[in-house]
């Protein structure tokens, strides 16, 4: 629908006063798209970026931006070649960004929990010592949790961190967040190398995860570094293949 204009977007009417403060135009589009993602069924194809760009009469920047914002939420998938489509409530997308868990769980606005099932004092192995950059045998904090979305069972997470960077924490207790507790500590989590891989459940974990033995699963290992370059933390997760998928962007580079 043609005509429409910046202003209209932004929520102005005749007899509306403007804001002297604006949000970015991709903003303001960003959510226009959301109250067409939320009222559209699940795979369902969104008009396309000059569709959007007629429609509500902003550059291609604006489209792409929000577009991508909203790809990065794991409200919508691009599908190369085909357009854009409306994600599956259910099915949590991991973006190239690094967040937590619990941030994946609540741009889906679903409530994150977990159900502690090991915290522990270990000495460093040798895969940890290297990866985490400690002595072998220096004292590692080790937490394994089940990771639910709306009460519903998502991932099996094993993670190790170095117990200098997070000193009391086996007295505190389990925390909600530990990427919170690493920025408290000035390690806050900056960057991450991550290798995800296809696997499938035994019977311990199908039990765990509530899902049949054998069933598909994304094995993911992911070595967290903060802001000066210092491992804080390893972590090998086990997501359930039908709740959890992993969106990449890729481009292809071009030669003279």
């Amino acid at each position: 629908m043609t005509g429409n204009t910046e202003r209209e977007l932004a929520g102005a009417s005749a007899g509306t006063q403007v804001p002297a403060v604006r949000e970015p135009k991709h903003e303001v589009l960003r959510r226009r798209l959301l109250d067409l993602v939320e009222a559209a069924e699940a795979h369902q194809m969104l008009p396309s970026e000059r569709e959007l760009m007629q429609r509500y009469d902003v550059s291609r920047v604006t489209v792409r931006r929000a577009v991508e914002r909203l790809t990065q939420e794991g409200r919508i998938y691009r599908v190369q070649g085909a357009g854009t489509f409306v994600a599956e409530a259910e099915t949590i997308s991991k973006s190239l960004r690094l967040t937590s868990f619990s941030e994946d769980i609540r741009a889906r606005r679903m409530v994150p929990a977990g159900t502690l099932l090991v915290m522990e004092r270990v000495p460093a192995d040798v895969a940890n010592a290297r990866d985490l950059f400690v002595e072998p045998g220096a004292p590692l904090v080790h937490l394994e949790r089940l990771r639910t979305a709306d009460g519903v069972p998502m991932c099996l997470e094993n993670v190790w961190l170095p117990e200098h960077l997070v000193p009391g924490l086996l007295d505190e207790g389990a925390p909600d967040s530990l990427y919170d507790v690493l920025d408290r500590q000035g390690a806050a989590p900056e960057a991450a190398d991550q290798t995800v891989r296809a696997t499938v459940v035994d019977a311990a974990q199908a039990r765990l995860l509530k899902v049949p033995p054998q069933f598909p699963a994304l094995h993911v290992e992911r070595l967290t570094r903060d802001a000066r370059g210092r491992a804080v933390e390893r972590a090998v997760s086990l997501y359930r293949a039908d709740r959890y998928d992993f969106h990449f962007t890729i481009t292809r580079e071009r030669h003279p």
